[in-house]
């Protein structure tokens, strides 16, 4: 059979009632709020508005950040390798004096594997009394137990004062009990230590559509187009109660971000404080604390490939054939799809 060639754009005839569909969504500004991938549930404000962020604080002495990563490294569909890690940063009056990108940490899913890699990570975790050891396992789960190790490391570690940067929601994963937060809020609290939750890409919605975008629109009408602004939107549900606003901490930022914080934060005080460490050149307006742990914590494709080799190797020393180990584990649609 002849090879394929050029553009199937037949596949693509509906796009323009795809895109209509689209923009009525993202060009209103009413309907209702939702957040369709929270497990813990949000009370919205009944009217979401933008107000003007007051003066820039100065920095805080000490911020520590922390962010997780990770990977798939090899995928035989009944059995996965994955690996996760959890990166932490501390800048100290401007200078960053810890930069530990944490140890690469291996597991196996698929069938009982999952089970057996959920109870290595428990021994290892300050989460287990919290975690029940017949939920669902995934890659997500563990790397959430990797991150919010380092992150009551960090809290325990920070001086009175600190701000602690986390990166998404001021929430763990859903199999992780609210116990388990409730203790590290009230752990940072007793410290004097302020946390703040940054997610990068939010799924708050109103009517359907990117709820952070429609801000930013309202935002240069009603405030000013280079403003540093902040909304209170939500409240969650569960307890520990946490208070969920939009922010624009930069006036030459490109984006506003969704930022959690404890529920007796001063919003004002701590996005002032937030806003201290968000001018960075590079990318104005979002921490660069956790720009430098984000990097810390990737797992780029050299990784990957790397972990994949160093695997490989390992399988042929336990006397795993070459060729039941390519058959295993290779993607056929690297063959199939060659240019």
């Amino acid at each position: 059979m002849p090879a394929a060639t050029g553009t199937d754009t037949g596949t693509l005839a509906n796009l323009t009632a795809v895109a209509a569909r689209i923009a009525n969504r993202m060009l209103r500004s009413d309907g209702q709020l939702t957040d369709p991938v929270s497990t813990t549930g949000l009370e919205f404000e009944t009217d979401i508005v933008v107000r003007p962020l007051g003066a820039t604080h100065p920095p805080p002495s000490q911020v520590w950040a922390v962010d997780g990563g990770q990977a798939l490294v090899a995928d035989a569909r009944c059995l996965q390798v994955v690996v996760t890690r959890a990166a932490r940063v501390c800048f100290e009056n401007g200078a960053c004096t810890v930069e530990d990108p944490g140890d690469l940490r291996a597991h196996v899913l698929g069938g009982d594997e999952g089970r057996a890699s959920l109870a290595e990570a428990l021994a290892q975790s300050a989460a287990a009394p919290f975690v029940s050891p017949d939920v669902p396992v995934d890659i997500a789960l563990l790397r959430h137990l990797v991150e919010w190790d380092s992150i009551a490391k960090c809290v325990t570690d920070a001086g009175p004062s600190a701000l602690m940067l986390v990166d998404g929601a001021l929430q763990p994963d859903w199999r992780i009990g609210e116990g388990f937060l409730t203790g590290l809020l009230g752990d940072a609290t007793s410290r004097g230590v302020q946390m703040a939750g940054v997610t990068k890409h939010s799924s708050l919605a109103r009517g359907g559509a990117p709820l952070v975008g429609q801000l930013e629109r309202e935002a240069e009408a009603t405030v000013a187009p280079r403003a540093r602004w902040w909304a209170p939107v939500a409240r969650t549900r569960a307890e520990p109660t946490v208070q969920v606003v939009v922010v624009r901490l930069d006036p030459d930022a490109h984006f506003a971000f969704r930022v959690d914080l404890p529920a007796e934060a001063d919003p004002e005080a701590v996005l002032g404080a937030l806003a201290a460490v968000s001018d960075d050149a590079a990318f104005p307006g979002y921490p660069y604390p956790l720009t430098v742990a984000d990097q810390l914590a990737a797992c780029p494709g050299w990784l990957r490939q790397e972990a994949w080799l160093m695997l490989a190797e390992e399988l042929g020393r336990t006397g795993v054939p070459p060729e039941v180990v390519e058959r295993a584990f290779t993607d056929r649609h690297l063959f199939m799809e060659r240019s």
